[in-house]
């Protein structure tokens, strides 16, 4: 019976998500010519739609922890990525955030369009220290604009429990942008994992930590990020797994495949 929920569930939230993200590209298509805040309320609308479905559809809501470290205004966030939801959660928390996305997804046609209208910074992961220039330079360009920064620093969605490198543009930004960098962890890819078609009921922890202080040496600093991101999200993956015991199996399959 659970499986079939699950099922059901996830076909009903993947029509809303693919029909309601068709319909909003289309607008935002037609709001090119307007100022960017109208994009953005566009974006947020798709964003909280999403979130009602999934609650709704899946019975899959969220949980923020450590709201004391969370800066409206001016700061870096750097946050853990296992799953499409995070890529839309930071537009239910900020008025105008901006994220830096890899070049490969600013390229895609008419999506590439809106997103660079809304003003996500991309990001060529190939292209050495112009590309790190570049990066640092349109980033600064949104702190300006008193806008949050959204770094997936390993560049890729893992599974939970799952570690890969960080990428050295977060270093970079933490070096030279001078503001607040909040490092961010989450268990989201117990319940809508990589490249996975279903949708699982419960609530994904999102966890806001301490800032990192300034000062920090280059590799100091990444596994610092490494060392405070990767270990409070595998603790909400165990936390996960025992309140919501069906996601073991959907944790078990990620880190096999």
């Amino acid at each position: 019976m659970r499986k079939l929920r699950v099922l059901v569930g996830s076909w009903a939230y993947n029509c809303v998500f693919i029909g309601w993200t068709a319909f909003a590209v289309i607008l935002m298509m037609v709001l090119q010519p307007f100022p960017r805040k109208f994009s953005q309320c566009a974006v947020k609308a798709w964003a909280w739609t999403q979130h009602w479905a999934l609650k709704v559809l899946v019975g899959l809501d969220f949980e923020i922890r450590g709201a004391e470290n969370i800066i409206h205004g001016s700061a870096i966030y750097a946050c853990k990525h296992q799953s499409a939801w995070e890529t839309y959660f930071f537009y239910l928390l900020f008025s105008d955030p901006a994220y830096v996305l890899k070049r490969e997804l600013m390229q895609i046609p008419i999506w590439g369009q809106v997103a660079k209208k809304c003003g996500a910074v991309s990001v060529d992961r190939e292209g050495g220290a112009s590309a790190l220039k570049t990066l640092v330079r349109d980033v600064k360009d949104r702190l300006s604009q008193k806008r949050s920064v959204i770094v997936f620093p390993e560049g890729t969605r893992t599974h939970p429990g799952e570690k890969i490198p960080y990428h050295v543009g977060i270093a970079a930004l933490y070096t030279q942008c001078d503001v607040p960098l909040i490092p961010v962890a989450l268990n989201s890819g117990l319940f809508w994992g990589r490249r996975s078609f279903t949708k699982h009921a419960g609530c994904i922890t999102i966890e806001f930590q301490p800032m990192i202080s300034s000062g920090l040496k280059r590799a100091a600093f990444i596994e610092k990020l490494e060392r405070t991101v990767e270990n409070a999200s595998n603790k909400l993956a165990q936390e996960g797994m025992t309140r919501f015991p069906h996601t073991k199996s959907v944790s078990t399959k990620g880190r096999s495949g």
